[in-house]
């Protein structure tokens, strides 16, 4: 995989693409069909060469999440899905992806370990991290992994107050065009082949010792779990708690 450079890289930088063994730098526009992109704005990744334009970036200090932070009082479907408490939780989440959740969790005064399989999206995440850790002081109590989220878990089970799931969506066709960032993660994996097997990765977490799980799901979506002790309900959203 190729990495075009636009601009002098810091070493804090070339920390959140340690994890690829081999990732040759150009300085003029990349030859292979997919590709990251590291200028100003810092890391993104172009997963498709015949659509430049189209490209995924993570940014924790503007746009959606960013909002979403500076009304986190706001998040009561969240802060009713954790549930009543009087100290600062260690939330795992399972599957980081964007950290979008967990972004939030932080914001609401919790540690998080948050663990996500794609070097890829790990790499993107890890760099918007490094470029937000001086506005954003709650990025302290964050530990984030480029790991199989299961192995994490089970070293550090004791410690864990919540496990939060949250895999992907199903992709319906009259919801595509919401879903921009959502299909290039399923690109992604895809392209690592990370097979879609959402069922089969929750029910482990089920078979282990927990306190309390989260599951968050489509409102629609089946359940396929039937020991649910309360759910929260949103627009689109809703969560699956377990104790």
């Amino acid at each position: 995989m190729q990495i075009y450079i636009k601009e002098d890289a810091s070493n804090e930088f070339k920390k959140s693409i340690a994890s690829f063994d081999k990732l040759e730098k150009v300085s003029d526009k990349p030859t292979s069909k997919h590709y990251f992109i590291y200028d100003s704005n810092g890391l993104s990744f172009v997963k498709d060469s015949s659509n430049p334009k189209e490209i995924l970036h993570v940014d924790f200090l503007k746009g959606s999440i960013g909002w979403r932070m500076k009304r986190v009082s706001h998040e009561r479907n969240l802060k009713k899905a954790l549930g009543k408490v009087d100290k600062k939780l260690l939330i795992f989440d399972a599957t980081a992806g964007l950290l979008t959740d967990s972004m939030i969790f932080l914001s609401l005064g919790h540690k998080v370990v948050a663990v996500e399989q794609s070097k890829i999206l790990f790499s993107l995440v890890k760099d918007a991290i490094i470029r937000a850790k001086a506005n954003i002081p709650e990025l302290e109590n964050l530990i984030f992994l480029n790991d199989n989220s299961m192995d994490v878990y089970k070293s550090m089970s004791k410690e864990v107050d919540v496990i939060y799931l949250d895999p992907m969506y199903p992709i319906f066709k009259k919801n595509t065009k919401k879903s921009g960032k959502i299909e290039s993660i399923k690109k992604i994996l895809e392209l690592e082949n990370f097979k879609d097997e959402n069922d089969n990765f929750i029910k482990k977490f089920f078979d282990v010792d927990y306190r309390k799980i989260i599951l968050k799901r489509p409102l629609k979506h089946r359940k396929n779990y039937s020991n649910i002790n309360y759910q929260v309900f949103g627009k689109t959203t809703r969560f699956d708690i377990y104790l």
